[in-house]
């Protein structure tokens, strides 16, 4: 196993993927873009999995950014920048096109790159101990227009414009605020916390999730007759659905449902 990676644990419904590169405070290499999309696509494939929570090896960062140390190789020239940009851009759409729930659980630094995987999640759940940063104006970087649409879409332009042009940190109750992150947790209960919510997540009726993710994120676009079709389809499919008709016996009966993903 080289020294940066990713790995994945499930347990319970949830999919874990830790980014590991503690090192360097889990700086991405390139190496490590291309597994991080090829690790979603194997969680979202995998039927046992039901909510997916990506976060950094330890308690000091999520991600500090793209190691840098390895750009004189891997991200200079035209056809090497091409390609570790699209690297990058593969990760984040695979993670942001997830048909699962996606969860950011952030601790410690999460800057540039960092940002970039967070931004691709449906939930960003930070530690009080957590700090932001776009720091690609101080080492000279364009960013690239998806990752820059999805911040713009939570923050609005004039925050995104500070961020830039500032290169500022960001404390977590500052994120939260701005809209950033969904909440801000204390860091002694953090890990407990977020391992509730995803759990809560990991119960509910997995086609109900698929359809409710499809559509929020179809909002966000200008609407088509085949997306519309597509989520409609959807739907259909959880009335039709065996969760379905169990979500309204255990409501009956009183008691918690047992959804099954069919």
């Amino acid at each position: 196993m080289s020294e940066g990676h990713i790995r994945t644990e499930t347990a319970a419904g949830v999919g874990t993927l830790v980014i590991s590169h503690a090192r360097k405070h889990n700086a991405m290499t390139l190496a490590m873009w291309q597994q991080l999309a090829e690790a979603v696509q194997a969680l979202a494939d995998d039927r046992a999995v039901r909510v997916i929570v990506v976060t950094g090896e330890g308690d000091a960062a999520f991600v500090s950014g793209a190691d840098i140390s390895e750009f004189a190789q891997q991200r200079s020239g035209t056809d090497a920048v091409t390609a570790y940009d699209h690297a990058v851009a593969t990760a984040q759409r695979v993670l942001a096109e997830c048909a699962k729930p996606t969860v950011a659980r952030i601790q410690g630094i999460c800057m540039g790159g960092g940002m970039g995987i967070a931004l691709a999640c449906d939930l960003r759940f930070a530690a009080s101990n957590a700090r932001f940063r776009m720091p690609a104006a101080r080492i000279g970087l364009g960013y690239a227009f998806e990752g820059m649409q999805r911040l713009v879409r939570l923050l609005g332009a004039p925050a995104t414009f500070d961020l830039f042009y500032t290169a500022r940190s960001l404390h977590a109750p500052e994120a939260m605020r701005l809209g950033l992150v969904n909440d801000c947790i204390d860091a002694e209960i953090f890990d407990a916390e977020v391992t509730s919510r995803a759990a809560l997540i990991a119960q509910n009726a997995p086609l109900a999730l698929r359809a409710a993710k499809a559509a929020i994120l179809a909002t966000l676009e200008p609407p088509t007759a085949q997306a519309r079709e597509a989520i409609d389809a959807m739907v259909r499919q959880c009335f039709a659905s065996r969760d379905y008709a169990e979500g309204q016996a255990a409501f009956a009966e009183r008691r918690a449902p047992r959804f099954e993903g069919s």
